[in-house]
């Protein structure tokens, strides 16, 4: 078994709900969700967009491979709405979106994926979630803990727990 660390996010659609439905999905399909942050608003980061995101950090043991377990979670965006569009360049608004942020304690450099995530260390919105779960997780790349990577993120852009939202995850 692996401890992953897996990043939601939506800004489209009942997004508590869209939450729910992917642990379920998750928790059927890949292995067992051991925990889950909580909810974090956070302002669109790369693009510009009305509606933030929700996310939060899932933590699941699987005893999936980092290929396999990635083509589950894109066929679960896929079943909750998220609609790729090659033609369009960056980023935008989606139903679903689940980012591998760490795979145990692996280094993962493949044409299709990359763990830990390249971008993490650059992003409030997912170091605030994960510092929640794991502040003491070591970047096998980095070699420093969630909670130093937050301290020495660039990022400013507004994220804010919300409270009062349901930790159901099944």
């Amino acid at each position: 078994m692996e401890k992953c660390y897996i990043l939601f996010g939506s800004n489209m659609g009942d997004k508590d709900q869209i939450f729910a439905q992917a642990c379920l999905l998750i928790n059927n399909r890949c292995g067992r969700i051991v925990e889950v942050s909580s909810a974090y608003e956070s302002e669109p980061w790369g693009f510009k967009a009305e509606e933030w995101f929700l996310n939060r950090v899932i933590v699941l043991e699987t005893e999936m491979k980092p290929e396999p377990l990635l083509e589950a979670l894109l066929e679960i965006e896929r079943e909750l709405g998220r609609v790729r569009h090659p033609e369009i360049q960056g980023y935008t608004s989606r139903t679903a979106d689940l980012d591998i942020l760490y795979y145990g304690n692996r280094i993962v450099l493949t044409d299709s994926l990359t763990i830990p995530h390249p971008r993490l260390h650059q992003r409030r919105f997912a170091l605030l979630p994960l510092c929640e779960v794991a502040p003491q997780l070591v970047h096998p790349a980095f070699n420093f803990t969630q909670t130093e990577l937050l301290r020495r993120c660039h990022d400013f852009s507004e994220v804010r727990k919300i409270e009062n939202v349901c930790n159901t995850t099944t």
